[in-house]
């Protein structure tokens, strides 16, 4: 589920905040609300993500929120992908 570069960059974001409008994760991925909109989904559908939604005045927000699911499963995925490069490489790369 993290794997997707999309749904990583929205779990590493939303990983440093308390809660992150929609507008500032689309525009610090720099990605277009369609895609931002289905991978936050898929999240939410997972248990990752909370999507809350507002007025700010009279103008709709929508907020994402990494669920405490979310927050120890992207612990976990950096944990795993630490121990993956952590590792000493086997063999000579030059030689291949």
């Amino acid at each position: 589920m993290i794997h997707a570069p999309a749904r990583l960059q929205i779990l590493s974001l939303l990983a440093a905040a308390t809660e992150a409008e929609f507008a500032f994760v689309r525009d610090s991925l720099e990605i277009s609300d369609s895609v931002l909109s289905k991978h936050a989904a898929a999240l939410e559908k997972a248990g990752y993500v909370e999507i809350r939604k507002g007025y700010v005045g009279k103008r709709p927000r929508t907020w994402l929120k990494l669920s405490p699911q979310g927050r120890r499963a992207f612990a976990e995925y950096v944990d795993n992908l630490q121990r993956i490069v952590g590792r000493p490489l086997t063999g000579d790369p030059q030689s291949t």
